[in-house]
């Protein structure tokens, strides 16, 4: 898959050298290309951002260097369909759901933005707006690679466990279930007997019933959403009933 990044600071993607990113990109599983606006300015000091319209604190972003970067990367990619995403506080909440979607496509092109934001004209040029949450950061890189970082690893082959991805918080709309490791007993706390019991049947219900639990404590709004079986609903009956 190719990720395509318009940022002031690709220098701020050299992370993504590294880890599990940095093996899949060895390995030709996903493909990164980041390019600045600034490239696509016509003045000696390859200027972005001017003052708004109308007054008010702060800089905007110029359309003319964000479209000509743009326009740069559809050549580069020979005219493939390319899925555009402006990061923004404005956009709909990023979530696992985003992720997986951007995770069937060929391209994902992500548009950083900084100061005090966008050209309106800018939203035009993409297919749609997303936020990393309902907060402000300095610039759309974060949120950019935390966008990259949770769709790349849904990719087949970027986890070393596949099945890793499917097992995790959110993979099927509730938290994931607690983990343990070795030792078995650690400043008083010990390992819960069904997982070193040996069966797998009781091991896979604790798991269910422990995510259950875990949602309801801490996230009940996403039990409204989940795909529940009848079986799921027991649990959580039991759950409420103290059991």
């Amino acid at each position: 898959m190719r990720f395509e990044i318009v940022t002031l600071f690709p220098e701020l993607f050299d992370v993504l050298q590294h880890g599990l990113l940095g093996r899949a990109r060895d390995a030709g599983r996903i493909d990164v290309e980041t390019v600045t606006p600034r490239r696509f300015t016509s003045d000696r000091h390859r200027t972005v951002d001017d003052s708004p319209y109308g007054g008010g604190s702060g800089m905007v972003l110029m359309p003319g260097p964000v479209a000509g970067a743009l326009d740069f990367l559809d050549e580069q990619r020979g005219g493939r369909i390319t899925h555009r995403v402006l990061l923004t506080p404005q956009g709909e909440r990023f979530s696992q759901a985003h992720a997986r979607r951007f995770s069937e496509l060929d391209s994902l092109t992500l548009v950083c933005g900084r100061y005090e934001g966008f050209d309106e004209r800018i939203r035009g040029l993409v297919d749609e707006e997303v936020s990393l949450g309902d907060f402000v950061l300095l610039g759309g890189e974060v949120a950019a690679l935390a966008m990259l970082e949770a769709t790349a690893r849904l990719l087949p082959g970027v986890l070393g466990n596949d099945q890793s991805a499917a097992d995790e918080s959110h993979a099927d709309g509730l938290l994931e279930y607690p983990q343990y490791t070795r030792p078995e007993e650690f400043r008083d706390q010990r390992v819960p007997d069904v997982l070193r019991s040996g069966n797998h049947a009781l091991i896979a219900r604790w798991r269910r019933k422990e995510s259950l639990r875990r949602t309801l404590e801490r996230r009940p709004d996403l039990l409204e959403t989940a795909d529940l079986s009848d079986d799921d609903q027991g649990l959580l009956e039991e759950i409420r009933q103290g059991r």
